[in-house]
Order: C-alpha cells, then structure tokens, then sequence
C-alpha cells in the first residue's frame, strides 16, 4: 500500500493573469519546490512537479497527514504573497491510499487518480481524504478528520467516503469552511443558493430553505420534474445539508465533478460549490437547476 499526495495551488490562473507567465511561471516553480522539500522532510517521495502543484507519495499514511498539515500551517503562520492581490497564496490537497504502479519513476493506479480527484474538490487551505486512509491512521490522527459524507469521485461508480482534516486551530470543528482567507481571523462559512434570477442565502443556524414546485417555496421551480416539497437545504451540526424529499431524486454535482451524487429519500453535505438538479440529471433537456456557493 502506497499513500498518495497531490497539493495544488489554488488560483494559479489568476496568478499568471497578474504576473505575466515569465514572472509567474518563475514565483510558482520556486513555491512548488519549496513544497517538494517539505514532503521529503516528512518522509516523502515526491513522484513530479505539476506546474502549479506537487505529487508525493508516502509509506505511511501518518506521515502523509503530517506533511499536508505542516505545509497548511505553514502558510497560514507565514503567508506567501504573489503578485498585488492582497490574498495569500493557499493550497488544496488530497490524500489517499492503494496499490500503486510504478513505470520509469511515475506512479499510476486507482489511488493516484483518487487523490487527484480529492484535490480537485478541495476547497482552499483544505486537506480531505477517505475512509481507507482513516483506517490505516493511529487514534490521534483520526481524531482530525471531519466526515464529509459519501461522494462520486470523477471516474469512480460508487461513492467513496470523504474527510477533511481538521488542522485550522480555532476553527469550529465541525464547520466545513471553503476559501478562509490564511491570516485573517476564521468565519462561519454561509450558504448561498442561486435559480431562476433569484439567490437565498443561508447562514449558520438560518431557517430551513425549501426548494420545490410549490409556490411557497423558498426557491420555486416550475417543471413537472419537480415535487411541490422536493428538497430541503439547512444548517445541522456544523454543516449545510441537503435532503431529498421527492418523488425522482436530486442530483448533485459537486466542484468540477461529471459524476453526480443521487440523492433518493437521503441527504449530503454541501462542499464548496457546484449545481443541484431536480428530478433529472443535469444531461436532460432544460433541467430545473439550482446552483449553490459555500462561502467563507
């Protein structure tokens, strides 16, 4: 077994935009190679550079948790600057283990693209991993994640259990909070859902937000797909979840996913940002969409 690491800046579009790619491509190889040494501190491998992120792996999931969560700290106790934009440069992370192949010094296997994928997901100064990973880790670390639920995963069929590691000293533990700002004092996320021309939003301990055909509705949608009381979306112990309550499901698309999580009669976390659709998936003709923003 072989824990994989994949660390991406976050907005690095951005920071070419500002910079120039001269200058940018220069600002990103030098905080890429600054990662790299942090992992190998920490008993990694680092398997390649990725232009504007680091791929690693570990012999043990512990020391993978360790390296991710000194790497987070450290830019929130030392941030890095790019460019005028006033925002520290943040990392999103995934971690996770499985068999992996090696060719010619690259690695590939299911564990690879999972962590890849948890990546992706993550939202700034985030770390999430999986139940395989959680398994493997001695009590005190197990105690740092936070369960986010099931979710797909792009190329995956079923749905895999994620975590988020909980390193943010200070943060309410149980508070999925996408896109803190390192250091600057730490917010309560709020929620905000946006369709037909309107937006909701919902804040911690709001009152429950209702979506369905029902004119009363919070937010109202007009299509036979749709039930009159179709879902519910509120704030439970430190998450906004979302519970489906209708008569043909609710997809979820989480961040960049292709593939949906399906909600029949159960509920999910809402991470980060992506769209809900109601009665169909997004692939049907004209289906009545709710988007939703988690923000910090």
């Amino acid at each position: 077994m072989t824990t994989v690491v994949f660390a991406d800046l976050v907005g690095s579009t951005g920071i070419f935009e500002r910079l120039g790619d001269q200058t940018a491509g220069r600002f990103v190889t030098q905080f890429t190679t600054s990662l790299a040494h942090s992992f190998e501190h920490h008993h990694g491998r680092v398997v390649k550079l990725l232009g504007d992120g680091v791929f690693a792996v570990f012999a043990h999931e512990h020391d993978a948790i360790n390296a991710c969560i000194a790497i987070q700290k450290r830019l929130q106790e030392r941030p890095v600057f790019a460019g005028g934009s006033g925002r520290p440069v943040q990392m999103q992370i995934g971690i996770e283990s499985g068999d992996v192949v090696e060719i010619a010094g690259d690695c590939y296997g299911d564990a690879v693209n999972s962590a890849a994928r948890l990546a992706d997901l993550a939202g700034a100064d985030q770390i999430l991993t999986t139940a395989r990973v959680r398994e493997a880790l001695p009590e005190e670390h197990r105690k740092l994640l936070r369960a986010l639920g099931p979710m797909f995963l792009r190329g995956r069929s079923k749905a895999t259990q994620v975590f988020r590691v909980h390193w943010q000293i200070g943060l309410d533990t149980e508070a999925t909070v996408m896109g803190i700002t390192m250091g600057e004092p730490a917010h309560e996320a709020s929620l905000e859902l946006y369709a037909n021309g309107r937006s909701l939003r919902l804040e911690p301990r709001g009152e429950t937000i209702t979506l369905g055909r029902a004119p009363t509705s919070s937010l109202a949608l007009n299509d036979g797909r749709v039930s009159r009381m179709h879902a519910t979306v509120e704030w439970r112990g430190g998450h906004f979840v979302l519970t489906d309550a209708s008569s043909f499901g609710t997809w979820v698309y989480l961040g960049s996913q292709a593939e949906p999580l399906v909600l029949r009669r159960t509920e999910c976390y809402l991470v980060g940002q992506g769209t809900i659709t109601l009665g169909c998936e997004r692939g049907a003709e004209a289906p009545p969409t709710v988007r939703f923003v988690v923000h910090a």
